[in-house]
């Protein structure tokens, strides 16, 4: 928690730097075991074809989350917040029950690919990875409250800069092409399957979770301000979203470009142990354990993030505040139990990503409602520029998620 004063206006004008932090933990959801999935099958498939994707993603990334900023700082409170204040008791429930299967399919993800991540280091059984990952993820969450709100984000980016060492170094060893990079940059489909890849990569990007935190997160970092300190944090805001962003969006494109100049015609390397396999052969070991070492940050750091993003869901919406550690056991059974009864870890990557892609819009559409309410916002409501953007936002999202669903369901194998 810091406070920030009329007397510190000068500082934090002069210098952002000290005011940075909410969005890098947010920004862990952008490089979780499920892109990692998402982003290497699709350089392993079609090499350079979907680099524009995860720009695309990127770019509407960086104003999603600046928005859940903004609005955490301008109400004073966060988006569950004000879904739970607005909404009838009945559709209270209902949203919160939605959000508790998104948070339990992203907890999923991040589990397993943890679990993944020991196995590749150690040959250790996924179900004990599963329970390792979990009780790691349980100590670090000793450090998510208020007063240690700082020593919270230290973890989480110092675990952020492993995930991008872990993940980019393969590059130094084989780089891209970068007259095929360029290409990438065409937005353009060849298939049924690349637009679901393509659907799967902005799942994997746009997390509801990070978008329901981030309006928390600024709050509970300046929970003490006065109303003039207003301009001076949405500036920071906008600092530390960009540079947060910029991060994780390098990440996955360099993931994605990994794939396309390593594994692109290799066999069975749709998968996260067949890609480690398959850079490990061409790469060397080295690279291999390091590319281990990244995925495993991914998972512990992405898995402390959803539960401090679950325990925000669940007070903003139905006012109960339950223990964090209990929370994180709770949500944790589901993950090993499908490690102990179906230990098929690329399929069930696969699966939650698809139950992710249900719960994006309903966290975009009322924060894009909320963000442009003069009402709620006051001078700080969107502009025209502002609103068009998310309508386009929104609709993108919308339309390649539903596309992602209805491929699923009609068995295109991605």
């Amino acid at each position: 928690m810091e406070d920030v004063s009329p007397d510190a206006k000068t500082a934090v004008k002069k210098s952002v730097g000290p005011m940075l932090g909410p969005a890098f933990v947010a920004a862990v959801a952008y490089v979780d075991p499920g892109n990692v999935a998402a982003n290497i099958t699709a350089g392993a498939r079609y090499a350079y074809l979907l680099v524009w994707v995860l720009v695309l993603a990127n770019a509407m990334a960086v104003l999603i989350q600046y928005q859940s900023a903004k609005l955490g700082l301008v109400t004073g409170m966060s988006l569950p917040q004000l879904l739970g204040q607005r909404l009838s008791k009945k559709s209270r429930i209902s949203f919160w029950i939605q959000a508790e299967i998104i948070a339990a399919a992203t907890d999923l993800a991040e589990v397993i690919g943890g679990a993944i991540a020991l196995q590749l280091l150690f040959d250790l059984p996924l179900l004990v990875g599963g329970a390792i990952v979990g009780g790691v993820s349980l100590t670090l969450l000793i450090f998510q409250n208020e007063k240690r709100q700082r020593q919270f984000e230290a973890i989480v980016i110092a675990l952020l800069a492993i995930i991008t060492l872990g993940f980019v170094a393969g590059l130094f060893i084989k780089p891209p092409d970068p007259v095929g990079m360029i290409g990438g940059l065409v937005p353009r489909f060849q298939g049924t399957e690349t637009v679901l890849i393509a659907a799967s990569m902005l799942g994997a990007t746009v997390m509801p979770h990070a978008i329901y935190l981030h309006s928390s997160l600024v709050n509970h970092r300046f929970s003490r301000r006065a109303k003039q300190d207003l301009p001076h944090l949405l500036r920071a805001s906008r600092h530390d979203v960009v540079y947060a962003l910029i991060i994780a969006g390098a990440v996955n494109i360099a993931l994605l470009l990994l794939a396309a100049s390593a594994l692109y015609g290799q066999t069975g390397t749709d998968s996260i142990e067949g890609a480690h396999h398959a850079i490990e052969s061409t790469l060397g070991p080295v690279i291999g354990v390091i590319f281990a070492i990244g995925l495993l940050a991914s998972g512990l750091a992405s898995t402390s993030v959803g539960s401090y993003a679950g325990s925000e869901i669940m007070d903003g919406l139905l006012h109960v505040r339950v223990p964090i550690f209990l929370r994180r056991i709770v949500t944790l059974i589901p993950a090993l139990l499908i490690l102990w009864l179906y230990p098929n870890p690329t399929w069930a990557l696969v699966i939650s990503q698809v139950a992710l892609s249900f719960g994006i819009p309903l966290a975009i559409i009322p924060l894009a409602a909320y963000t442009r309410n003069k009402e709620l916002m006051g001078t700080t409501a969107d502009s025209n520029g502002t609103k068009w953007a998310m309508n386009v936002i929104v609709f993108l999202i919308v339309a390649l998620n539903a596309a992602l669903i209805l491929l699923t369901f009609l068995g295109v194998d991605a």
